[in-house]
């Protein structure tokens, strides 16, 4: 099984990459966050075309998340228990082959200290809560998305710059490192990898020319599902498209079958 997790900054805009991309990349599901759009707009016929099942929830300009899959999506959740009362779309799981899989799209944050930064605080206390009772149930657990959070300075183009900052602060690395406590594994740091791989670039300063990133798009896998993980990587392609997403799809593969 492939898993993969693309931030397309709008799907209105970018539905012909994904779809293109797709093609070359024939994923088992597909995670996209920040689709914008009202779930009346969502392009289901195209995704279905595809050959996809499509589970979202969105609304007008921000936020939106959505699960494709090419089997059967079972048990479908779109609210992130606990933030029943946040209009904010940013949540949807599904159990896909057996999997239970959680696609988010976290909150940035803004700056520490911040009342958004309060809430994604919040969010990713309620995301722990949920994740911990999942895995009383099921012992395979993916969790992707943007995270919004650098785990580590090893994914952070420049440490010093970033040091206490958003997606770097200490305080969002700890909330993420609550959540891998559970019994988590970031599945990208399974396998050796380059120095200087990163998921998200700023579009200012010609920051994805220069290599200025980040890494905080993750695969999550427990620890039974990450035993079967056999490859994770960044695709940087698309980030080299015309008027691209400011991120790059990052992608895990799993033997189900070991």
């Amino acid at each position: 099984m492939q898993l993969a997790s693309w931030n397309v900054n709008s799907l209105r805009v970018r539905l012909e990459q994904v779809l293109e991309w797709l093609v070359d990349n024939p994923v088992d599901v597909l995670g996209l966050q920040e689709t914008k759009l009202p779930d009346a707009d969502f392009p289901r016929e195209a995704l279905e075309a595809a050959g996809y099942r499509v589970a979202f929830t969105g609304q007008k300009t921000y936020n939106g998340v959505a699960l494709l899959t090419r089997n059967a999506a079972e048990d479908i959740q779109l609210v992130l228990p606990g933030m029943e009362d946040d209009p904010q779309r940013r949540f949807v799981a599904a159990t896909v082959d057996g999997i239970r899989i959680f696609n988010l799209y976290v909150p940035n944050g803004k700056e520490p200290g911040s009342d958004k930064f309060q809430y994604k605080l919040r969010w990713l206390a309620c995301l722990r809560d949920v994740l911990a009772s999942a895995l009383e149930e099921s012992a395979q657990l993916a969790v992707m998305g943007d995270f919004n959070i650098a785990p580590a300075d090893a994914d952070v183009h420049d440490p010093r710059a970033w040091e206490g900052k958003i997606h770097c602060s200490a305080v969002e690395r700890e909330a993420l490192q609550a959540i891998l406590a559970l019994g988590f594994r970031d599945t990208f740091r399974l396998f050796d990898q380059e120095p200087g791989l990163f998921s998200w670039w700023d579009y200012r300063m010609a920051a994805f020319r220069r290599n200025r990133g980040l890494r905080i798009d993750l695969v999550l896998a427990s620890e039974a599902l990450a035993q079967k993980c056999k490859a994770s990587s960044i695709d940087r392609k698309p980030r080299a498209a015309d008027r691209p997403s400011d991120h790059a799809p990052v992608v895990a593969t799993f033997a189900l079958d070991d």
